[in-house]
């Protein structure tokens, strides 16, 4: 009984256990350039696309712009339950294509460098390992969320587009998807689990789910069926240039909802097998 109760006392707590794994994740994506050319390459992807929208084609005739607004960089117009063209979908949602390669270079950082050995030699619970690369790399792609806006407003400005849009809807719609963060986070961090021995295919696979090419399937097949892909993919269908509170609590639901699914099955894989 006082051996139990001893080691019971010496063992550290949930948050203390987590606390100090997110030091470490934090200290090392802080320290790493992979962090700071992911926030560089957020930046340029809106002026790019704005930077090329209406350029002349090969014959010398302008091509149509595909935004006149600024803010359409930023989220389409209204819900999104089938992509209609490449306007509707290259926004903010890019993030979580570019955020997801990210997440597979860092994790498979953590096995090509031997720290998952020497982690899990003296760190038993394969669940704190989960919840903090979720949360990490959740922080960092929120971060590329804010970059992106700030290569928006400033190829906006360069590119004469229109700022004009409802200040309120624009705010949650940001917001919607910078917590849909965690959600995605969440996914890829499994996806890298599962294809821990495998960097090439982890990347694929992170590729393949964060640009929305199951959904689209999905609605292809089954038709056009808005709660299955406010589940699937909800930051790009419901935070828009329309939103409002209750589209923050369906995100906030959402990216929940991810968020344990795939930490539980993550951290049943990695219980069930060889992680080294």
């Amino acid at each position: 009984m006082q051996n139990a109760a001893k080691l019971q006392f010496e063992s550290p707590s949930f948050f203390k256990r987590l606390k100090g794994m997110l030091g470490v994740d934090f200290y090392r994506l802080f320290h790493t350039p992979l962090f700071y050319i992911f926030l560089v390459i957020a930046a340029v992807i809106p002026a790019m696309i704005l930077g090329t929208s209406g350029m002349p084609g090969p014959d010398g005739t302008p091509t149509p712009a595909l935004y006149t607004n600024t803010w359409h960089i930023i989220a389409a117009k209204t819900p999104l339950y089938i992509v209609n063209g490449i306007a509707d979908y290259a926004n903010m949602n890019m993030v979580f294509i570019f955020g997801g390669i990210m997440v597979s270079i860092f994790i498979g950082h953590d096995y090509k460098s031997g720290y998952v050995k020497q982690l899990f030699t003296t760190h038993a619970k394969k669940s704190d390992y989960m919840m903090s690369k979720s949360i990490a790399c959740a922080f960092a792609m929120a971060c590329m969320c804010v970059t992106y806006l700030v290569g928006a407003v400033g190829a906006g400005l360069f590119a004469g587009t229109s700022f004009k849009v409802n200040v309120g809807s624009l705010f949650f719609a940001i917001l919607g998807k910078m917590i849909m963060s965690l959600g995605w986070a969440s996914l890829y961090t499994f996806l890298n689990v599962i294809f821990r021995r495998y960097f090439g295919i982890s990347i694929a696979s992170s590729f393949f789910f964060g640009t929305g090419i199951l959904i689209i399937g999905a609605a292809a097949i089954l038709g056009n069926n808005s709660a299955l892909n406010i589940f699937l993919y909800g930051s790009s269908v419901y935070a828009c240039l329309s939103s409002n509170i209750l589209t923050l609590i369906v995100c906030l639901s959402v990216s929940a909802v991810w968020a344990v699914i795939y930490n539980v099955l993550g951290s049943f894989i990695l219980s069930r097998s060889d992680v080294y």
